[in-house]
């Protein structure tokens, strides 16, 4: 998947669950989607507009009422379902799916794959800020997906983030696809 439509998708906390349901076969319609991901009915709805701004989805023409529509994947989406369903079949516990649901987490994991310095980081982020950056990359290292290290090789020493473990897992299934 594209980082930049990786960027964007994440945008919203339920983007991948909704993905990752319907690739899994749950109707693309909000009782069966809200039952299958457990959002609030606010965030999920954001996220459904989020979706459908996008081109990852679309309503079903000639299906669903018009207070109840019914929702499908388009080819695009059809792609980041598969790989959104990938991601979060790979995560099981509560905490580390919050954490997948905050905006920076899977692009981090996506662009450390391999060592990369921070300002790299940044630049590849386009959006992000430093400070949210930065906190990210501490929730990511806390969980256990990154780790820092400092590179003393040149005349200033630099700090390197790299993935590791399930993270490495994530970020390359992310790039797989």
């Amino acid at each position: 998947m594209d980082i930049d439509d990786l960027v964007k998708l994440t945008t919203r906390a339920w983007a991948l669950d909704i993905l990752a349901a319907m690739h899994h076969g749950v109707a693309g319609r909000q009782a069966p989607l809200l039952a299958a991901i457990g959002a609030g009915r606010t965030a999920f709805g954001a996220s459904l507009a989020h979706l459908i701004d996008l081109g990852f989805l679309m309503r079903n023409p000639g299906h669903g009422h018009p207070l109840r529509p019914e929702f499908r994947l388009t080819g695009k989406g059809a792609v980041a379902a598969e790989v959104a369903a990938h991601v979060l079949d790979q995560v099981q516990e509560d905490p580390a799916r919050a954490l997948l649901r905050k905006r920076w987490t899977l692009p981090i994991l996506a662009q450390s794959t391999r060592p990369v310095r921070f300002s790299s980081l940044r630049a590849g982020l386009a959006p992000v800020t430093d400070r949210a950056l930065s906190m990210s990359l501490l929730d990511v290292e806390d969980q256990g997906w990154i780790r820092r290290e400092i590179d003393l090789s040149a005349r200033r020493p630099f700090p390197v983030y790299s993935a590791v473990g399930d993270g490495l897992k994530l970020g390359e299934a992310v790039l797989a696809r």
